[in-house]
């Protein structure tokens, strides 16, 4: 053995106990809670349990161009703030991180500590440790800072958020003016892992947001792009707000 090779292994260890370090320290960054989940009507539908941090392996979605597509569409660029939310097993992040570049950022947030612990090695090893913040939200709150945000972003995770109107109510302080909200979501049943784009746009108009774009993907797949209008419509506060009925939004 090489002195080269018996060196790699102590290298490759100290970069897993930083990881790890980092990972049992993602909670620190939280923002302030929002409006707590008791405050928020339940959702009128199925909510789809969390089975799995992948949707579909990576090689099929790069060889699709999933990934290219849909930030060519949201025109993500240098220096912009996303998040990841539901980030899962990074797909998204680490695609994100590298087209933000340096003087952007990503929050890559999820409620699942193993997801999240997961990740921090992945974004490491990589090297992209210095532009992901990792993020431990709550189902009703994604726990993101006032004002960071440029962009967020929801992939195949919306159909499994335990409070949609809680989460959705306390992203809003996180976003900055002009800010989007996308979705992607297949268009299925809440129960079987999809959203109907009509439930979906229910949903976020029920808490003041309003669609600006849509867009069909691969695999009955769909991209749907919302805003908060200037001035703000919608509930004064969570109280006010009336859940959508599936076959009745």
């Amino acid at each position: 053995m090489t002195r080269v090779s018996r060196f790699l292994p102590l290298v490759l260890l100290a970069v897993l106990l930083s990881c790890a370090i980092r990972a049992a320290d993602y909670e620190d960054g939280l923002a302030p809670p929002g409006e707590p989940a008791s405050a928020f009507p339940a959702p009128g539908r199925p909510v789809a349990g969390i089975v799995t941090d992948t949707w579909h392996d990576e090689q099929s979605r790069d060889r699709a161009g999933e990934a290219e597509r849909v930030m060519n569409l949201l025109g993500v660029k240098p220096g912009l703030e996303v998040a990841d939310i539901g980030a899962g097993s990074g797909y998204y992040t680490v695609r994100l991180a590298r087209r933000v570049g340096p003087k952007g950022h990503v929050f890559a947030e999820d409620v699942v500590p193993d997801y999240l612990d997961r990740l921090a090695v992945r974004v490491a090893k990589e090297g992209l440790a210095s532009s992901v913040t990792l993020v431990r939200g709550d189902p009703h709150d994604p726990r993101l800072w006032p004002g960071s945000l440029d962009l967020a972003l929801l992939v195949h995770m919306y159909h499994e958020v335990q409070q949609p109107y809680g989460l959705l109510w306390n992203l809003r302080p996180a976003l900055r003016p002009g800010a989007r909200v996308a979705v992607i979501d297949a268009r299925k049943q809440t129960e079987v892992h999809g959203t109907p784009p009509d439930l979906l746009r229910c949903e976020l108009a029920a808490v003041g947001y309003r669609q600006t774009a849509f867009y069909d993907l691969q695999e009955s797949t769909y991209l749907a792009v919302f805003m908060l209008p200037t001035p703000p419509i919608g509930p004064a506060s969570p109280a006010a707000i009336r859940p959508c009925v599936r076959g009745r939004s």
